[in-house]
């Protein structure tokens, strides 16, 4: 290795890499065919690494609050003064006032160049693999060409920029709009039609790889020119149309009960594509998509009486009235399965909380085994209910052991005047706003059975690709070709098929237009890391929304990290900070 060479990268593509040649590669062993000895034992330890570090990039307060929190989807206040203030970074991510100093960019900077920078090692560890004759390395080798674009393409979506690097001793290239395109183009079609499509979710297949492909092509045009208007060439919807045609034609197939994507048992769920295989195998795995914005009193798993939510990001007001628009007088409740689904059977003669409260609720509870209780799904308003802990901080149950369900007091922040955890709609920047209720929830992962507490040892995998999306990305191309008899069977198609709770099954829509498929694509994958792509996209991400009304057209990329500025200064001119920062 050329060592004075491999040191002007650090500061670039991820100062953490000077420290992989002495890290214990081992350390996180995925089970799908990746553990074994002598060669067997290379490829795992190449490979696993890899793998293992979307769980940092994808953690709730790295990429995946990034995405969420700048988008109109999800807020975060300053919740009663006290929690989740952390510098002020998700307010100013929230409101694109965000500075080259905010640290959600600069982790989500540090995560994605650090996993790019172990893809690239293992890219070359594994090329030395085939080139001296192991074969069990060349479908592995592969898969890390295709990561790589995929980490590339994270990069792209954020700062609009990719990094290429074939060898760790080369000094990165920087590549933006169409070189950037076309490189990732290249990378992903070299292994499109060789790589292995016999393993499982948690590691990249061919149709994964195709899946990859059609987010390029169907992001091109934001991505040749970032600030602009979007052209949508007929040619790279073309493309769109052929890969997710190719999925849609493959042995997947949409879940009928759409919480079941999220659920303990989804990594055998016949929907899902690509995800974070969370099974027991990484010690790193994480439920903090479940948990980040669920309340802190609420107690989701009562066999493990720690867990607890955080009370951190909220339902935009905004977000929540699309539900409202698409379904007027009816509770998007009642008329969507992908909305809500109610996992907590309060009985009839306990629902009306009239002279209810808590210091008068003693008795109105009812029981059930521990292990079967679940809070509800999708998004939580109002009022909710759950486990209680007496005065040790047992949770209460009645004399046959089974556990009293309650409704949540409000613990944290009602203060002397005691009451219910009560979701409301308003959430803001306002002291009211800002309260631990405030805000509707998102509830849309499971609280792992296998999960001791809140935070860690989750079997639920995190879902990156899925079906769902492949429908919504070939009905948009369709639509932009203006074929909507298409578009409007894909996505009928995908609505329909949410039919496992028949009475809250969606209604086939009678026609489509952009912003029609737009508010289904919010409704599809909503808490999935999407929104903000899509926004940009469908020309709404210089909206106003709650909270937010810059309309500057820059805030569509994010800064280049000051720290990543600073370190590559002795690169003249190597990184240039994106415009209006």
């Amino acid at each position: 290795m050329k060592t004075n060479r491999f040191y002007k990268i650090l500061p670039v593509a991820a100062f953490m890499f000077a420290f992989l040649g002495c890290t214990d590669l081992d350390e996180e062993i995925l089970d799908e065919s990746l553990t074994g000895t002598g060669e067997a034992e290379v490829v795992s330890g190449s490979i696993a690494p890899v793998y293992g570090s979307l769980r940092q990039v994808w953690m709730h307060t790295v990429n995946f609050g990034l995405q969420e929190v700048s988008s109109d989807e999800g807020i975060l206040p300053y919740r009663g003064g006290t929690d989740w203030f952390d510098g002020g970074k998700f307010i100013a991510i929230h409101q694109h006032l965000m500075t080259p100093t905010n640290s959600l960019v600069g982790d989500t900077w540090t995560a994605i160049t650090l996993s790019l920078s172990r893809a690239v090692l293992a890219t070359e560890r594994l090329q030395l693999e085939v080139d001296n004759g192991n074969s069990a390395a060349q479908d592995p080798l592969y898969e890390m060409i295709a990561m790589k674009a995929y980490l590339n393409m994270l990069a792209l979506d954020n700062w609009g920029l990719v990094f290429k690097k074939d060898a760790s001793d080369q000094l990165s290239e920087l590549l933006r709009g169409q070189e950037a395109i076309g490189y990732l183009e290249t990378e992903l079609l070299s292994v499109v039609d060789v790589i292995n499509n016999t393993k499982g979710p948690g590691r990249l297949n061919k149709h994964a790889v195709e899946a990859l492909l059609a987010r390029l092509y169907l992001n091109a045009a934001v991505y040749r020119d970032p600030y602009g208007t979007p052209d949508f060439r007929s040619e790279d919807m073309d493309k769109v149309i052929q890969y997710t045609s190719n999925i849609i034609n493959g042995p997947y197939s949409l879940s009928p009960e759409y919480f079941e994507l999220f659920d303990d048992s989804n990594h055998s769920n016949p929907e899902i594509i690509f995800s974070l295989d969370q099974r027991g195998v990484l010690q790193t795995e994480h439920s903090r998509w479940a948990y980040w914005p669920i309340s802190g009193d609420l107690i989701p798993r009562p066999e493990f009486p720690n867990t607890r939510g955080t009370d951190a990001v909220g339902v935009t007001p905004d977000f929540f009235q699309t539900w409202v628009e698409a379904y007027g007088n009816v509770d998007p409740a009642d008329a969507d399965a992908r909305f809500f689904k109610e996992n907590t059977i309060i009985p009839e003669n306990l629902k009306d909380l009239s002279g209810v409260n808590p210091t008068n609720d003693a008795d109105h509870f009812y029981t059930i085994e521990a292990k079967q209780f679940e809070i509800d799904r999708g998004i939580l308003r109002n009022i909710i209910w759950g486990p209680r802990k007496d005065g040790s901080g047992n949770i209460m149950t009645d004399g046959e052991g089974k556990v009293k369900i309650y409704p949540v007091i409000n613990r944290r922040s009602s203060g002397a005047d005691i009451r219910y955890v009560d979701h409301t709609l308003k959430v803001d920047f306002t002291t009211e706003g800002s309260l631990h209720n405030a805000g509707y929830r998102f509830s849309k992962y499971q609280f792992s059975h296998t999960a001791p507490d809140c935070c860690n040892f989750s079997s639920v995998d995190l879902v990156l690709v899925r079906l769902g999306e492949i429908y919504l990305m070939r009905a948009e191309a369709k639509l932009r070709k203006g074929d909507n008899a298409g578009a409007l069977e894909d996505i009928n198609t995908l609505r329909t098929s949410r039919n496992a709770r028949p009475a809250q099954t969606p209604a086939p829509l009678s026609t489509i237009d952009l912003d029609i498929l737009f508010r289904e694509s919010g409704f599809e994958l909503y808490w999935e890391g999407h929104r903000r792509t899509y926004q940009i996209r469908f020309g709404k991400y210089e909206d106003s929304w709650t909270e937010k009304n810059d309309s500057d057209v820059n805030k569509r990329l994010f800064p280049i990290p000051q720290r990543a500025m600073d370190g590559a200064s002795s690169e003249s001119g190597f990184l240039v900070q994106n415009p209006g920062y």
